[in-house]
């Protein structure tokens, strides 16, 4: 499976309907790949959930496939704009928990997921947590903004990068691909593939986060 490249042409409507079918066989592969990683990590060190903080163990349910890291680490660096087309990077959101979405507007499996992201950020989003949606879709910030409004998207703020520089910095393998951060700007773990961001598991995900201090590692 490669990575999409930085650089890489505009995919057509043929390549675009060719990886659509492809993506739910490559979700498939993955999310019985971090079952396998996560059931046999909680065989060798079998922990009750922690009082504060995010384990293994809040890998359930809706967030069975949701991976968490070992070693916490910084994405690489991107820009992309806000909807006044000014440019911003991840460093702008140090000090909050946030949950980077990958999505574009031809991604089906994106359309599916948007409403729940839309109502996490309308239960948690604040000043401690905000969903960051970023579109990476090639045809910018008029084709997204459509898309949203099609979705009935109201709590989520318009984040576009037609360069797609996002999904090489943080290695996604396809769409839509979520990645929480903690409030030092490094990756807790990640979700590849739509998911039910707005049931009680994602939000027990998103609070263990929130109750880490900000000097957790």
């Amino acid at each position: 499976m490669s990575f999409f490249a930085e650089n890489s042409p505009p995919m057509s409507e043929n390549s675009q309907s060719a990886y659509l079918r492809r993506l739910p066989a490559l979700a498939a592969i993955l999310a019985l790949g971090i079952y396998w990683f996560q059931a046999d990590g909680r065989k060798a060190t079998p922990t009750a959930p922690a009082a504060t903080g995010v384990s293994r163990a809040l890998s359930t349910g809706a967030m069975a496939a949701f991976l968490v890291m070992p070693d916490r680490v910084p994405p690489g660096a991107f820009t992309f704009q806000d909807r006044s087309g000014a440019s911003l990077g991840l460093a702008a959101w140090r000090g909050r928990v946030v949950l980077v979405n990958l999505w574009a507007t031809w991604c089906a499996p994106c359309r599916r997921e948007m409403p729940a992201l839309d109502r996490l950020q309308k239960k948690l989003g604040g000043p401690r947590f905000e969903v960051l949606a970023i579109s990476v879709d090639r045809k910018g910030a008029e084709a997204s903004e459509v898309f949203l409004e099609e979705t009935g998207t109201t709590s989520l703020a318009l984040y576009v990068d037609p360069a797609s520089r996002a999904i090489a910095a943080l290695k996604a393998p396809g769409l839509p691909l979520s990645v929480l951060l903690d409030r030092n700007g490094n990756e807790i773990g990640r979700l590849i593939g739509p998911a039910e961001w707005d049931s009680d598991e994602a939000v027990r995900l998103i609070e263990a986060a929130l109750a880490e201090t900000s000097t957790n590692p």
